[in-house]
This record gives C-alpha cells, sequence and structure tokens, in this order.
C-alpha cells in the first residue's frame, strides 16, 4: 500500500471520528426525526444578540433561547440578515406558537415584534423554510440533547 494511500485512509478515519465527536459531545435538538446542533442563547446578553449580524446558517444548525420561565414572549429580527422560522415551546418543550418565515430586518428599533402566540419557555430559532420542510404543527416535541443545561 502507497503512502498516499495510507494517509487518505488516516485522514477520512479522522474525519469520521471529529464528526462521531461533535454528534456526542455538541449541544443538540431534535424535532420532528430532525436533529440540529445550536448555540444556546440563556442569558440577556446572548438572547438580545441572538443571530444577528449572520449572512449564513447551515441548515441543520440553529439557537436555542432559554428563558427562566415560562411567559409570553416576542422576537425581533433587528440586524438580522437571514430569513428564520421562529418556534416557540412551552415548558414541556411542546410547541405552542409558529412564526414562519420571518424576513431580515434592517430598520433598527423600528423592526417589528414577532409574539408567541401562548406562553413560552424556550424559542428555537432554524432557516426560514424548515418549519414548513418538517410539517411541524402545534403540540410537537422538542428533545434536548444530554448537552444542554436546562435550569429547572
Amino acid at each position: 500500500m502507497s503512502l498516499r494511500t495510507l494517509l487518505r485512509i488516516a485522514a477520512s478515519c479522522l474525519v469520521l471520528m471529529a464528526t462521531a465527536c461533535a454528534s456526542a459531545g455538541g449541544r443538540w435538538v431534535e424535532l420532528a426525526g430532525e436533529r440540529y446542533a445550536v448555540e444556546i442563547a440563556a442569558d440577556d446578553a446572548s438572547r438580545a444578540r441572538g443571530l444577528m449580524f449572520r449572512d449564513s446558517m447551515p441548515r441543520d444548525h440553529g439557537m436555542l433561547f432559554i428563558h427562566d420561565e415560562e411567559a409570553p414572549q416576542a422576537y425581533w429580527m433587528k440586524n438580522t440578515h437571514i430569513p428564520l422560522d421562529i418556534l416557540y415551546f412551552d415548558s414541556r418543550l411542546r410547541l405552542v406558537s409558529q412564526q414562519r418565515d420571518v424576513p431580515p430586518c434592517s430598520a433598527g428599533n423600528r423592526c417589528p415584534p414577532y409574539p408567541s402566540g401562548a406562553p413560552a419557555r424556550f424559542v428555537l430559532e432554524l432557516n426560514a423554510g424548515e418549519a414548513a420542510r418538517l410539517q411541524l404543527q402545534d403540540g410537537t416535541a422538542l428533545e434536548i440533547g444530554p448537552g444542554i443545561d436546562i435550569p429547572r
């Protein structure tokens, strides 16, 4: 076996190991049978910044916002460059409201709010079109992976 072949095999093994480690130890949620790698926004500063100033996000990624308690929520798209689906979940991790295909907004403080239709504790932002692709309906369960700490 040539050195070039051995190097290709070694590189392939490293890629597979890195992918397996990222999946096992990364932060993820599952929704309607799909897994999404998520960034966590669990304090006021990270919730305020959200996905601002991003020009893109991989299809299988999102941001999970964690609030201290269940309450009516309203999100906006201030300085957000990518269209999103904003999904609101209650304390039992059930989908209670959806704002689909929310457009980017560059109007600063004049950007409109997108309220939850019911009290929510968790908000998941995904790329626009994901909710339709998954055919999400209210009541759909969100599963949160073990790498995410949920304060009780």
